[in-house]
C-alpha cells in the first residue's frame, strides 16, 4: 500500500478497508507516515466522512496501538467522564473528585486544548507543580490510593490518538464526528474503565453546532462503548453560551475550586451535581437518580469532595494550598471592563468566539510549540436572558498583553447580540441517553 493512493480513495469518497485503515494508522504511529500526509488524509476523512466499519476500525486500532489498562487491585467501580469540548467547561476538575468521594474510582487521562476548546490538562497545571505526565506506575498508584487519578496521555496509551490529536488541532480537521468519536473511546477505553459518562456539547460554542449532528454523536459513542461491554450514558448539554461564569486556564480553576467550596449555583453547578450522579449510576452504586444527585451534593456540602481534590493535587505534586488561597494561581497583570454598547436583553453570544479571544490573548495555542499564558482569563457578567444597560458590564477581561486590547474589546462586544425582547431560556441538558 501506498499512504498517497489511500488519500486519493478517500478524498474520491471510497470506503477503505479495515486492513488499509491499520496501515495509515499503524505507519503514522511509527513515523513510517509523514504528518503532511496523514494531515491530507485527515482532510479527505473530514471533507467526505467515514463509514460506521471505517469508524470502527479507527477506533479499534487507536486503542491497540498501544497498551490497555486494567485495576483489577481495585475493588470500586472504575468510571470515567468526557466532555466533547466546550468553552468554560471545567467540569472534571470537580466531578472527579465528587464522585471519588462517593465511591467510584475515576481513571481520568484528559486532553489540552483544541481549537477553541480548553483543555482539562491545561486548567489543572496552571496549579503550581501539578503533575499531569505522570507514569503508568504512578497513575494506578494515585488512583489506588485516593481513588481518582488526573493526567495526560501517556506514550503508552493510544499512541495513535495522541499524534492525530495534535494534527487535527493544527489542520482544521477536529469538528469531524468521525474523528472525535474515535479520539474519545480510543483514549476511554485504554484506561481501564468499568463505564463512561459521555457529556456531548451542542450548539455553537461546540463542535457539533447541530442538536441532531450531537445526538448522531453521542448515539456513535454509545454504540462503540457498549459494544465494547462498557456501561455508557450521553448526556447533550447546550453550549451557546460559556458555562459558567469564567474562561481561562487558571480562571476556570478558581471557579472550580469555588465550586469544591459550596458555592452550588448557576449553570456550571447544575451539570456538575447531573454529571457526578450519572457516574454513581453508572457505576452502580444507585439506581434512582435524585438519590445520586443527593449524595453528590452531599460530596460538596461534607467537605469530602474538597478533600479527594486537596490530596490528588498533593499526589501529582501540586500545591494544594491553593484551595484556601485562589491567589496562589497565575494572576494576570491587567483587567478592563468590556461595556453593553446599548440597552437590552442578551440573545445570543458567540461562544467559539470567545473562547478564540481567550486563547489569541495568549490563553491557547496557535501552534503545537506555543506556550500558554494560564493567567489570561474572561468573566462572564452578561449571559443568555440578562438585561443589560449602555455601559453596563458584559465582560471584564484579565490579560498580560495591552497590545491587543483594542481588537480584543471589539471582538467581545461584537460577540454579544443585544435586542429588544427577552430569548427563550434553553435547557441546560437536552437529552440523555
Amino acid at each position: 500500500m501506498r499512504p498517497q493512493d489511500l488519500i486519493e480513495k478517500k478524498r474520491d469518497g471510497k470506503e477503505l478497508t479495515r486492513d488499509e485503515i491499520a496501515f495509515l494508522i499503524r505507519g503514522y504511529t511509527r513515523d513510517e507516515i509523514p504528518d503532511y500526509q496523514m494531515a491530507a488524509w485527515l482532510m479527505a476523512g473530514f471533507l467526505r466522512g467515514l463509514t460506521d466499519a471505517e469508524t470502527v476500525a479507527l477506533v479499534e486500532e487507536m486503542l491497540y496501538s498501544g497498551d490497555v489498562l486494567t485495576h483489577d487491585h481495585i475493588a470500586l467501580p472504575k468510571v470515567d467522564k468526557h466532555s466533547t469540548g466546550g468553552v468554560g467547561d471545567k467540569t472534571s476538575l470537580v466531578i472527579a473528585p465528587m464522585a471519588a468521594a462517593c465511591g467510584v474510582a475515576v481513571p481520568m487521562i484528559s486532553g489540552r486544548a483544541l481549537a477553541h476548546t480548553g483543555g482539562t490538562l491545561d486548567k489543572l497545571e496552571a496549579i503550581p507543580g501539578f503533575r499531569t505526565n505522570l507514569s503508568l506506575a504512578e497513575f494506578k498508584d494515585v488512583l489506588a490510593r485516593h481513588g481518582l487519578a488526573l493526567i495526560g496521555q501517556t506514550k503508552e496509551i493510544a499512541p495513535a490518538d495522541r499524534k492525530l490529536y495534535a494534527l487535527r488541532d493544527v489542520t482544521a480537521t477536529v469538528p469531524s464526528r468521525q474523528f472525535i468519536c474515535a479520539s474519545i473511546m480510543s483514549k476511554k477505553l485504554a484506561e481501564g474503565i468499568d463505564g463512561l459518562v459521555l457529556d456531548v456539547k451542542t450548539g455553537n460554542g461546540a463542535f457539533m453546532r447541530e442538536f441532531e449532528d450531537s445526538l448522531k454523536l453521542a448515539e456513535a459513542l454509545v454504540a462503540i462503548g457498549r459494544r465494547m461491554g462498557k456501561r455508557v450514558t450521553a448526556l447533550i448539554t447546550d453550549m451557546n453560551q460559556p458555562l459558567g461564569r469564567w474562561v481561562g486556564n487558571a480562571v476556570e480553576t478558581l471557579e472550580s475550586i469555588e465550586m469544591l467550596q459550596g458555592n452550588l449555583e448557576g449553570d456550571f453547578a447544575e451539570l456538575c451535581l447531573d454529571l457526578a450522579a450519572q457516574m454513581i449510576l453508572v457505576g452502580g452504586l444507585e439506581t434512582d437518580l435524585e438519590k445520586a444527585r443527593q449524595q453528590s451534593r452531599d460530596a460538596i456540602t461534607s467537605g469530602a469532595a474538597m478533600e479527594k481534590f486537596k490530596a490528588v493535587i498533593e499526589a501529582q505534586g501540586g500545591d494544594p494550598r491553593v484551595c484556601d488561597d485562589p491567589k496562589l494561581l497565575p494572576q494576570a497583570t491587567k483587567q478592563q471592563i468590556i461595556p453593553a454598547a446599548h440597552s437590552g436583553f442578551v440573545a445570543a453570544i458567540e461562544t467559539d468566539e470567545i473562547g478564540r479571544i481567550v486563547m489569541e490573548w495568549g490563553g491557547g495555542r496557535r501552534r503545537l510549540e506555543d506556550k500558554i499564558d494560564y493567567s489570561v482569563g474572561l468573566y462572564i457578567h452578561a449571559k443568555l436572558g440578562d438585561e443589560v444597560k449602555t455601559g453596563e458590564p458584559l465582560v471584564t477581561a484579565y490579560f498580560n498583553d495591552e497590545s491587543k486590547l483594542e481588537e480584543m474589546q471589539s471582538r467581545l462586544q461584537n460577540a454579544y447580540r443585544i435586542e429588544a425582547a427577552r430569548p427563550q431560556p434553553e435547557a441546560l441538558i437536552k437529552a440523555v441517553l
